[in-house]
């Protein structure tokens, strides 16, 4: 299984850590976030350096669809709502901003960057497409409400986003990486105040910032609570429609949809890591109905942290670990919160105020629903007597028969058939 991105891209390879060092900023993983943390800290002048378990954008960055936009779903009405109009207007602010930075760096890298519209659709409400039109145009959004969209079924209504962008993500990030301080396959084994012990070596470092898509310590702000993984699957199809847009469904198990070059990108079968969902067959049967003539040319899964209330957790890793940071949760929408992310966290890194850190932080209330349920997946796979178990908390595996790997419903720990690590939080094998 191997994503389009992996089969038109190759990514520069990086020596591992050999030995003891020193560096002002030490950036623990070599994703999308990784990567642009320690991209702009470098070009502030600070001594930075990422290491990576095995080699960087191989974890969840390469299986991306890799849109670049503020809508996330329906979460403007919700955040206005839940936290009322300036914290959901800093929230699009802070991703508006994201798809400018991008549009920056693309001008100066050949990564397909492409400007295009955006559409959240539902299948079942008009109201709530509409109130979420209303929402994105009362914080500065030039949304539209759309009645018809250019995908083969009916639907109640869209809100369109224009210029929002869509690019080849591993052709970015070769060419941010290739001037970085990187070392891979070396793997964190400890994080203490001031240094991490590697499997390679020991780092020093004054400040450290935690980009492992799940975060790595236990001990600390709670993120097992916090954070639940959702997985989903891509096809690209030849011989599909151009359908002149991003597209995704309101429904978090709905379908996505967008184009790369002259194939077509869907995207869905959703469900929570460990459970049962749509997969690959779900997907397989759409484009069979509505695509006859279309020609499978690659498959891919992604994994995605999903956090308490759909704003994602950046900034200082608990309030307890001063010079410690984080960045995580990024509900499906990595490509924009990653940037968010980088530039907060610089901003934090050189003690600068930053007006978008305290929508993000990850301190704040955490009394939602979703950690009922995120309580009780947990106890459940606790008490369940079988094997085998999580090396991360000790939760029962289940077996991902579409996947061919062992799957922890409980925070998202993936293994393959033998025991070796797929998805983190879990940071070894399963013996």
């Amino acid at each position: 299984m191997e994503s389009l991105w992996d089969k038109t891209a190759k990514m520069p390879r990086f020596d591992p850590l050999t030995g003891d060092i020193q560096t002002d900023v030490l950036v623990i993983g070599g994703g999308i976030t990784g990567l642009l943390c320690a991209h702009f800290l470098q070009e502030a002048g600070i001594s930075c350096a990422v290491i990576d378990a095995g080699r960087i954008c191989q974890g969840i960055t390469h299986n991306t669809t890799a849109k670049i936009t503020v809508q996330h779903g329906l979460i403007y009405h919700k955040l206005i709502c839940k936290y009322g109009t300036d914290i959901a207007r800093l929230y699009f602010q802070a991703q508006d901003q994201a798809l400018s930075s991008y549009r920056q760096l693309a001008s100066k890298i050949d990564c397909d960057f492409a400007e295009k519209d955006a559409f959240v659709y539902s299948l079942n409400s008009q109201i709530e497409i509409e109130q979420e039109a209303n929402a994105l145009r009362r914080i500065g959004s030039p949304a539209i409400f759309a009645e018809n969209i250019n995908l083969p079924f009916r639907i109640q209504g869209a809100v369109r986003v224009p210029k929002q962008a869509q690019f080849h993500p591993l052709k970015f990030l070769s060419s941010i990486a290739k001037d970085l301080q990187i070392f891979e396959n070396t793997r964190a084994l400890k994080v203490r105040p001031g240094e991490v012990i590697t499997n390679q070596g020991k780092i020093k470092a004054e400040k450290i910032i935690v980009a492992t898509h799940f975060p790595l310590l236990n001990k600390h702000g709670a993120y097992f609570l916090k954070l639940y993984q959702h997985r989903s699957y891509v096809l690209a199809l030849k011989n599909a429609p151009d359908v002149k847009g991003m597209y995704v469904d309101a429904s978090l198990k709905g379908l996505s949809f967008r184009t790369s070059g002259d194939l077509l990108l869907l995207g869905g079968g959703s469900h929570r890591t460990g459970k049962k969902g749509g997969n690959w067959r779900e997907l397989t049967e759409f484009s069979r109905k509505f695509y006859p003539g279309a020609e499978e040319v690659a498959r891919w899964a992604t994994q995605d942290c999903m956090s308490l209330d759909s704003i994602p957790y950046i900034g200082q890793y608990a309030s307890d670990t001063p010079n410690l940071y984080v960045a995580t949760g990024f509900n499906k929408w990595g490509m924009t919160n990653a940037m968010v992310a980088a530039r907060i966290l610089k901003d934090l890194v050189l003690d600068k105020e930053n007006d978008f850190a305290k929508v993000f932080t990850p301190s704040r209330q955490i009394l939602h629903p979703q950690l009922g349920i995120n309580l009780f997946e947990s106890t459940l796979g606790l008490i369940t007597p079988t094997a085998p178990r999580c090396p991360h908390l000790g939760c029962a595996l289940k077996y991902n028969k579409f996947e061919h790997s062992w799957d922890c419903p409980c925070h998202g720990s993936r293994f393959t058939e033998k025991g070796k690590v797929i998805d983190n939080p879990a940071n070894g094998d399963n013996k």
